[in-house]
């Protein structure tokens, strides 16, 4: 019984960095060409090609788990540096302030 519940959290383990991979791929693949120069990040070829190795590593039956880590890894740095460098230089914000919530500005009780 633990064996099969250890299994099970693999797989659900397995699953969640397909599901980051395949979610940074898309993210990497939308984004414009010219905003990863503006944000001086690396190519946009450079992204799809490393997030697309790493969906691919995820989808391979009998893959090394090296390269799963290796491959989350870059979806990680990717999410964490690189998109939102991406959104800052396309204008992902329509403007206001970053105290600004759901109902408008918050002043902190004032």
């Amino acid at each position: 019984m633990l064996l099969s519940a250890f299994g099970s959290l693999l797989q659900l383990l397995y699953l969640a960095m397909l599901v980051l991979a395949v979610v940074a791929f898309v993210f990497a693949a939308t984004a414009r060409e010219d905003a990863y120069r503006a944000a001086d990040k690396k190519k946009k070829s450079f992204w799809l090609i490393i997030l697309g190795i790493a969906v691919a590593v995820n989808l391979l039956p009998a893959s090394l788990f090296f390269l799963q880590i290796a491959g989350v890894i870059a979806s990680i740095v990717f999410m964490v540096d690189v998109r939102p460098a991406l959104k800052q230089v396309s204008g992902g914000r329509k403007g206001g302030s970053s105290s600004d919530g759901p109902y408008g500005p918050y002043n902190g009780g004032r």
